[in-house]
């Protein structure tokens, strides 16, 4: 095809946020694996088994970064095209086992030509040419900009706005990620270090995942940063990585890791992972989130004034517990984001009250008291109302929060606390590294209760109205004495 055609259709088929430089694919369409709340996220045809990602970032965090994303893949189904997530960047060529071939894009999926077409069952990668491009709203997430560079918040649906990907956590895959930056910056991405190399004025900082890892949960930071390290249970590697001006200041908060997570691992079994720690980020997003290995928090949570210890310790705990609940055990969808955020804040909650003496039953009650105003507002834990299109992290709720801790409280209450400790243990075993559904935990959950709790079920997560509590007849749901009652201080934020 001449040059001039290739630059009329790239012209035509490109949209505003992706640029092409040659589309050729006739009619390209978004796809999708049909998850409710997010229709076009991920994509149907294949099974991404790792993801190579390699970034150039020149010094300057509104500057795109040079890319290469390598996807080694599986097909499951034949294909003629193959789909991927993408939305911010420039797409400068695609290959397909070797091949250049021609590319697209529909909404936000990069369509891309299987040059002879692909049988079901066979080896696959793919390699994206492309710029990674921070500059845009950081409100609808992907790279945050800090005041010295860069890090990821890619939930729910924004990791495709850093590298092509079959962004949804059905599909988990193992990382490797290869940044070059200038020699007086620290990288530090999810995972174990495997390789540092400098060159003039730059170095290249290559870490890998141990485990298999969602794509929203991917994290690399970019700054002048200090890394902070110490040992957890078990001789683990716990490392933070602050800003450098602030290692002596948040040293208080940074060594109460181990305890806690000793103090995780007495509730339900080892840290599934390779290594864990706090990434403290000079930014502001409204929210701390349980990237894998790596948890995001904002700084001013630690040095602020608002916020009382306990408090601070409890989110620290909150994201902490996330690595098994969300991170190792990850979403089936995303209606069972519930899973994730009720567990998070069940242990939240539980320590507070052993290491604080914030009452567990207060807090439900208070919890109790506003559940009907929340599924009102929101939708029942496991069918959430559909985020809206501009503002899709409307989609953390606190139905999904102590409105799900407080469906955990109540089938403990239901089913005693040995079964509720067995079913925690069993659940986070049985399904590590994968990814399930709120029907394998209600099945999990009545087999070690021995009894069928799908009536339970049905109210507490899918009524429109919050059941009785059990063995708490005398509970009302109508208007909350307080709102943030057993929680400290409100932030309002997206308490991950």
């Amino acid at each position: 095809m001449p040059l001039t055609s290739r630059r009329l259709r790239a012209a035509l088929l490109a949209t505003a946020s992706v640029t092409l430089v040659a589309a050729t694919l006739p009619a390209p369409e978004p796809l999708g694996i049909g998850d409710r709340l997010f229709p076009h996220l991920g994509n149907p045809g294949y099974d991404v088994l790792s993801y190579d990602i390699a970034l150039v970032y020149k010094g300057r965090n509104t500057e795109p970064l040079d890319a290469v994303t390598t996807i080694d893949a599986r097909t499951t189904a034949p294909l003629e095209r193959i789909n991927l997530d993408f939305a911010r960047g420039t797409v400068r060529s695609v290959e397909v086992n070797g091949r250049d071939t021609e590319f697209a894009t529909a909404g936000e999926d990069l369509v891309v030509d299987a040059p002879s077409g692909l049988p079901a069952g066979v080896p696959l990668r793919i390699t994206v040419r492309h710029t990674s491009d921070p500059s845009g709203d950081q409100s609808v997430g992907g790279w945050v900009r800090t005041a010295d560079g860069l890090a990821m918040a890619n939930q729910a649906d924004a990791a495709h706005r850093v590298f092509p990907s079959n962004d949804h956590p059905a599909d988990k895959a193992y990382f490797t990620f290869r940044v070059t930056a200038p020699k007086d910056l620290t990288v530090v991405a999810g995972g174990l270090p495997t390789g540092k190399q400098d060159h003039a004025g730059t170095t290249t900082w290559t870490y890998r995942s141990g485990h298999p890892m969602a794509t929203e949960l991917a994290q690399v930071s970019i700054g002048r940063s200090a890394v902070r390290r110490r040992t957890g249970p078990g001789g683990l590697p716990v490392r933070d990585v602050v800003p450098a001006a602030d290692r002596e200041k948040l040293e208080p908060w940074l060594k109460k890791t181990p305890a806690q997570l000793d103090w995780m691992e007495k509730q339900v079994g080892p840290y599934p992972f390779e290594t864990y720690g706090l990434l403290v980020a000079d930014t502001r997003t409204g929210f701390e989130l349980e990237t894998q290995t790596l948890s995001l928090f904002e700084r001013s949570l630690f040095t602020g004034t608002g916020y009382p210890e306990w408090y601070v310790e409890s989110v620290m705990v909150h994201e902490l517990a996330h690595q098994w609940f969300g991170d190792s055990v990850s979403p089936g969808s995303w209606s069972d984001l519930w899973l994730n955020e009720g567990h998070a804040t069940w242990y939240e909650a539980r320590y507070a009250e052993e290491h604080a003496k914030k009452p567990m039953e207060r807090r439900m009650r208070e919890a109790y008291a506003a559940s009907d105003s929340w599924r009102a507002a929101g939708g029942p834990p496991a069918r959430p109302d559909v985020p809206t299109p501009d503002h899709k992290i409307s989609l953390f709720r606190p139905i999904v929060y102590d409105g799900s801790a407080l469906v955990l409280y109540a089938l403990r209450e239901e089913i005693g606390e040995a079964a509720f400790d067995r079913l925690e243990r069993t659940w986070v075993r049985a399904h590590r590294n994968g990814s399930a559904t709120t029907r394998q935990f209600t099945a999990l959950a009545s087999r070690i209760a021995g009894q069928d709790l799908t009536g339970f079920f049905d109210g507490w997560l899918y009524g429109k109205k919050t059941p009785p509590m059990p063995g708490h007849p005398d509970w009302r749901s109508g208007t909350p004495r307080s709102a943030t009652a057993g929680k400290g201080p409100a932030r309002a934020t997206k308490p991950e």
